[in-house]
């Protein structure tokens, strides 16, 4: 599991420290803070890690193969126009620093570039194996109706899209699990299905429909968008990829869902934790946060909650970490709902 990261001049960021559970994760913070950056950055680096170690005949990792892979990784998922300019800089150059730390020490990475680096990383320190727990990010945007053809397409030519996209695509792919494994998806994706009113199937023309009972194939581009988000997330699980995988990246998991869908994607995410899969997500909104909470009261999973916001002064990024979210000082979704209610009850006082 990926135990801590410490990110120093990376975006937004000066110098932090984050620390993570071992089951779920919740980052919570207001727009440009960087919660999304937190999760990019870290899937970037395990993702190379995980595909370099799966590669035919790979050996051990070396600087040449990883500097390489790290630099066009984050190139591909960030999509700055050089690498340098992910540096955090306020005047003249700037060096950012990475560190990865895990539960087994032999995957524990260091990277770092320079405002002037146009593609590559320098390997501080390097991992003595690879991890073999491969990650899955999960964007805000659904992916099934862009499924047909888009990884060719992003093979062969320069699309303005982040590769997170691909990779999630490349997964959506894979057949659907038989035997034990595909009774056990199944009782995990019953409410989800239940939810939608259908199941998801992947045609064999290479495009995916919701079959429901009595009105037959629906394309999935008329099925409601918060369903189809529902629907990316019921396939993974159907085809198995994300029990396979140590873990999973989820920005944003409640947009474009009702409270009611929320409840249940945020039930999902709790068994998905308890299950051993580490989970990351990144959110805005309180109501999902305070489901998670109760859920893990409920039934306790290990769980850690980080805030990010803005200093009032110099705009700056302010972190705060702890495993309860009763513990926590200052959570931007909750501040701006009282706020929301005292203006609630100054109109009705006035």
């Amino acid at each position: 599991m990926l135990h801590e990261m410490s990110v120093k001049k990376f975006t937004v960021f000066t110098d932090h420290v984050f620390s993570f559970s071992a089951g779920l994760n919740i980052i919570v913070a207001e727009n440009s803070a960087g919660k999304s950056h937190l999760l990019k950055l870290a899937y970037s680096v395990i993702a190379c890690n995980t595909e370099a170690g799966n590669a035919p005949n790979a050996g051990l990792p070396t600087k040449v193969l990883l500097e390489k892979m790290y630099g066009k990784k984050l190139m591909n998922v960030f999509r700055p126009e050089a690498l340098g300019r992910l540096a955090s800089r306020k005047q003249g150059r700037a060096r950012s620093e990475i560190a990865l730390r895990f539960s087994n020490s032999a995957s524990d990475t260091t990277i770092s570039f320079a405002t002037n680096a146009k593609s590559d990383v320098q390997v501080d320190l390097l991992p003595s194996a690879w991890d073999k727990k491969k990650p899955l990010y999960l964007p805000t945007r659904e992916l099934l109706t862009i499924y047909p053809g888009f990884v060719s397409l992003y093979e062969s030519y320069y699309l303005e899209f982040e590769e997170t996209w691909r990779d999630t695509c490349s997964l959506l792919g894979r057949p659907a699990l038989k035997g034990p494994r595909a009774a056990s998806a199944a009782k995990l994706v019953e409410p989800i299905e239940k939810a939608l009113g259908g199941k998801v199937v992947l045609d064999t023309n290479g495009r995916f429909y919701m079959v429901i009972p009595g009105s037959g194939n629906m394309e999935m581009p008329l099925v409601a968008e918060g369903h189809r988000k529902l629907a990316m997330l019921a396939h993974l699980i159907c085809n198995g990829v994300i029990q396979k995988q140590g873990y999973l990246f989820w920005d944003e998991p409640e947009a474009n869902l009702n409270p009611k869908l929320i409840l249940l994607a945020a039930k999902v995410i709790h068994d998905l934790a308890a299950s051993g899969v580490q989970v990351f997500i990144a959110t805005h909104s309180f109501f999902l946060l305070k489901e998670l909470d109760l859920l893990a009261k409920a039934h306790p999973i290990p769980q850690r909650f980080i805030t990010l916001s803005r200093h009032a002064e110099d705009s700056s990024i302010v972190v705060e970490q702890e495993d309860s979210l009763n513990k926590l000082q200052h959570v931007v979704a909750l501040d701006e709902e009282m706020a929301q209610y005292d203006r609630e009850m100054g109109l009705a006082n006035g």
